[in-house]
């Protein structure tokens, strides 16, 4: 055999082993886009794979850079993928000691948007929980202070919601610039 037929394989990145070993159950998909691994994993089992995401001292991904979400309520592509799941959460993480970035998804159902919150693993989810609940209307449970954030309390809907119209619901005739949230 030439050596121009043997291709060598790359080394699965570590924490794709690791994953696979310990919470293979969880995994929906794995990917490598743009240097970032991309994870998706069952909402059931987040706050767990998230949990040793950061405590395995191999990993150490220590620093939650974002949360946020997306509405794939007109992709029918990525409906079909994940159960017909209207959204997907995403958590962005780091590892300092393995300088490495990680994106983790979980699908969330529209009948069922709720997530256990992230921030007893890590305290800057507080605020970025609440922005995603802001934006998109998703819950997550045991958030200490899940609140609007961006939007006025008495605002209705969630602006970032493909379904939300582009012009707005005449909020800005009626939007109070002098109240604050408390």
């Amino acid at each position: 055999m030439s050596e121009e037929n043997q291709v060598e394989e790359e080394p699965k990145p570590l924490v794709l082993e690791k994953l696979e070993a310990n919470h293979a159950d969880a995994l929906l998909a794995q990917d490598e886009s743009r240097g970032t691994i991309v994870v998706v994993i069952h909402k059931e089992q987040a706050y767990a794979v998230l949990e040793y995401l950061k405590t395995d001292p191999e990993l150490a991904y220590t620093f939650l850079v974002d949360v946020t979400a997306v509405d794939n309520s007109q992709m029918e592509s990525e409906l079909m993928q994940f159960d017909y799941a209207r959204f997907m959460v995403v958590y962005q993480l780091y590892s300092y000691q393995g300088q490495c970035r990680l994106r983790v998804k979980v699908p969330v159902h529209e009948n069922d948007l709720s997530l256990p919150s992230v921030t007893g693993l890590w305290q800057g989810a507080n605020w970025l929980e609440r922005e995603t609940y802001d934006m998109f209307g998703i819950n997550f449970d045991g958030h200490p202070d899940l609140r609007r954030i961006l939007m006025p309390d008495d605002f209705d809907g969630h602006p970032l919601r493909k379904d939300y119209p582009l012009r707005g619901r005449g909020e800005r005739e009626r939007f109070n610039f002098d109240k604050q949230n408390r």
